[in-house]
């Protein structure tokens, strides 16, 4: 399988590094943001590195919406995983034109609201993930995987 496994840097990034023992089995490309932490965390991977910042910034958007119609022609990932944030908004919307199954995971440390991203990538999804069970009454069919850290 073809792992496209995109995120933003920081706790998003360390949220996919949990699930290490499941994707380091799988051909992988990772997009992410260009920083010390992803760097060092990343280091002998297949990455993209996104433009950001990316929150409500329409000009990274676009560049990210380019990039990601560049890289789902090049790399053609049977699945598409991301814990957010909005760098991932562009992948999930464009990947329908290659038929590409996508599972979000909404992050840990949001229970009581949604977050913009999961609104946003949540008509996309084809498996929506949560971690606690009070983040199921906010995304309904989401599937509930118990905690990560």
């Amino acid at each position: 399988m073809r792992l496209l496994l995109v995120c933003s840097s920081g706790g998003h990034l360390a949220q996919l590094m949990c699930l290490k023992g499941w994707w380091e089995k799988h051909d992988r490309h990772w997009v992410t943001f260009d920083t010390e932490d992803a760097v060092a965390k990343l280091a002998g991977e297949d990455v993209t590195w996104a433009h950001h910042p990316t929150t409500r910034n329409a000009a990274n958007l676009a560049r990210n919406s380019a990039q990601a119609r560049k890289v789902l022609a090049g790399y053609r990932p049977d699945l598409i995983v991301s814990t957010g944030a909005a760098v991932a908004v562009p992948y999930f919307w464009l990947r329908e034109r290659r038929r590409t199954s996508t599972v979000y995971l909404e992050v840990y440390d949001r229970i009581q609201t949604r977050t913009l991203t999961g609104r946003l990538c949540r008509p996309a999804t084809d498996l929506f993930l949560v971690q606690w069970a009070e983040q199921q009454r906010l995304y309904r069919s989401s599937v509930l995987v118990g905690e990560l850290w």
